[in-house]
């Protein structure tokens, strides 16, 4: 779908409905206690890990500053804060999470008291299917991401009146470029001989909705689970009755298990990255691009 400008101000407008009101009284608060900060500058975001810095810098712009608690490389699951970085945090205007997800990082809100936004309040989260475990991934839906996007600034436009527009013109900008790649996923996933995708841990089911695929985990939400052996027999046997060729890996998740499950189905591997992080100047768009790229090849779609 394309993201128009009418669609934006609706989706701007019922988001204003549904941001938390405590969370916005919170950032309104902490915007007027910085009294020592100069006059025009903008707020200080620290974000969880990189989807929220993506979206976060993009709708600062040259405004204020963002940073990141996860450094580049780093699984987010797994982070652990030096105490430098949680002072980051409790100085940052706002902080953006995913409650539930990084436990260190809900560790250090809660300790420090810092002023935090976090996702479920703006977008709407699912539970891993088959369990009630929180599946964070919903950056993987570019749709939902628009929708976070367009959130973040609006809270930013209450946090930092005198900066508004930017921060609401910043976020529609990026929303239709979402919208865009969105429209690329639909229309490159639209024919293809298989719609079922062989993945190392369940973290593509934001995707599988948006765009009709059916994700297969050889292991849970939490990346360094286990399968069983009675698991990796059934995905082998789904593999042989759907056709499947291809068993997806990640860069930061060992391949072992998912590399020794394809080479006994017979067949290839290839990287479906669920961009948690980026190294070498990359981004959410290029990941995204070579995800969807991936998808068509291993999918045979035409």
């Amino acid at each position: 779908m394309i993201i128009t400008t009418t669609m934006v101000t609706a989706m701007k407008t019922r988001l204003c409905r549904v941001i938390a009101a405590a969370t916005i009284a919170a950032l309104a608060t902490a915007a007027c206690s910085t009294d020592t900060a100069p006059a025009n500058a903008g707020p200080t975001v620290a974000a969880a890990f990189y989807p929220l810095e993506f979206v976060a810098q993009r709708v600062v712009g040259d405004v204020g500053t963002v940073t990141t608690v996860t450094s580049p490389g780093v699984e987010p699951h797994d982070v652990e804060l030096s105490p430098a970085t949680v002072r980051e945090m409790q100085n940052a205007d706002v902080v953006l999470y995913i409650d539930g997800f990084q436990p260190a990082v809900d560790d250090a809100i809660s300790s420090t008291g810092a002023v935090a936004l976090d996702t479920a309040s703006v977008v709407s989260l699912h539970t891993a299917a088959g369990t009630s475990a929180l599946d964070p991934h919903f950056w993987l839906d570019p749709s939902v991401l628009a929708t976070y996007t367009l959130a973040i600034g609006d809270s930013l436009a209450r946090l930092d009146p005198a900066h508004g527009d930017t921060y609401v013109s910043n976020a529609a900008d990026l929303a239709r470029e979402l919208g865009a790649l969105a429209d690329a996923y639909t229309a490159g996933l639209s024919q293809c001989a298989r719609r079922d995708i062989i993945v190392s841990h369940e973290a593509f089911g934001y995707l599988a909705a948006a765009f009709n695929l059916n994700q297969i985990a050889i292991a849970g939400v939490d990346p360094q689970s286990e399968p069983s052996p009675a698991k990796l027999r059934e995905i082998r046997d789904i593999i042989a009755s759907t056709g499947s060729t291809t068993v997806f890996t990640e860069s930061l998740v060992n391949p072992a298990v998912a590399e020794s499950l394809a080479t006994d189905a017979g067949v290839a591997t290839a990287v479906l990255d669920p961009v948690e992080t980026v190294v070498n100047g990359d981004d959410y768009f290029g990941a995204m691009n070579r995800n969807l790229d991936a998808l068509k090849t291993a999918l045979d779609c035409g």
